[in-house]
């Protein structure tokens, strides 16, 4: 599995949108020049619009559909660009503003989820963070990206967030690599306390979580993070940016991996025991 072959969902979708443009322009009986003056645009601006190696904001689109007389195609152009864009979301720009927000902008899908499946090989499920691991993990974040850091304020909004999982009547299943219990973020106490809620997490009857042992044989390699929402949305998370995946062919392959990583995980007392290992390893 591959950044390229989520990307090309995010590609079709500003092709589609791009292409969208074009038939509009062709139909209104203008030449691409002749769009450009009517916009106000150097000629190679409407051709790399028209081409979809350049993202129109929602102005440049008003201005298009102006141009062509073409309002009425207005409102279904803008939520088609809308809709790319949420497809593959630059951190940098997510987070201008600091992490507060986007941690809110998710609640809204947390609550209409009712299964949802999590794999992470980096860091503790955002769902399991503590307050204290939650913020010194954001607190990196910030400073990586160079934004505001409301780390503590944004790491309250994701604890809060995380309350679903006490919802009897949603499903949860996590699956973490062993490695991820040794990553510290924050001092040894506060990793003591995120451990220790690891293992109240076990408990939890509607909760699944999974660790795949350093030692297991492998058939699934390891992956950049990602969560399933119910079968219709997939989101990948990696460095720079997320993506957020629709398309049924994709989210089967994630599906399948998902399936893969849990088979070689371990559940209940074993898991348990991998935990406790780790709290005892602290200083």
């Amino acid at each position: 599995m591959s950044y390229p072959e989520s990307l090309s969902s995010v590609e079709e979708a500003r092709r589609a949108v791009a292409g969208q443009l074009g038939a509009i322009r062709r139909d209104a009986g203008l030449t691409g020049l002749e769009l450009a003056v009517l916009c106000g645009w150097h000629p190679s601006k409407r051709s790399r619009i028209e081409n979809a190696r350049t993202r129109p904001s929602e102005e440049d689109i008003r201005s298009w559909c102006r141009a062509c007389g073409a309002e009425g195609q207005l409102a279904d152009l803008i939520a088609s660009s809308r809709d790319a864009d949420s497809m593959y979301r630059e951190w940098k720009r997510v987070h201008t503003g600091g992490l507060k927000r986007a941690q809110n902008s998710v609640v809204p899908l947390y609550q209409r989820t009712r299964h949802m499946r999590v794999y992470c090989s980096n860091v503790i499920p955002g769902l399991v963070q503590t307050v204290g691991y939650a913020t010194a993990l954001l607190s990196s974040i910030a400073e990586f990206e160079n934004v505001v850091n409301d780390a503590e304020e944004a790491a309250i909004a994701r604890a809060a967030r995380s309350e679903v999982i006490y919802d009897a009547g949603r499903r949860f299943a996590m699956l973490i690599e062993e490695d991820v219990l040794y990553f510290r973020f924050g001092d040894s106490e506060v990793m003591s306390r995120q451990l220790t809620y690891l293992l109240s997490i076990l408990a939890l009857p509607n909760v699944s979580f999974g660790i795949i042992p350093r030692t297991a044989v492998r058939k699934m390699w390891t992956l950049e993070g990602f969560v399933i929402y119910d079968d219709t949305q997939v989101q990948v998370e990696t460095l720079s940016a997320d993506m957020n995946i629709t398309r049924p062919g994709e989210i089967t392959v994630y599906l399948r991996a998902f399936r893969e990583l849990a088979g070689m995980a371990a559940h209940g007392s074993a898991a348990r025991t991998l935990i406790q290992e780790a709290i005892d390893g602290l200083d």
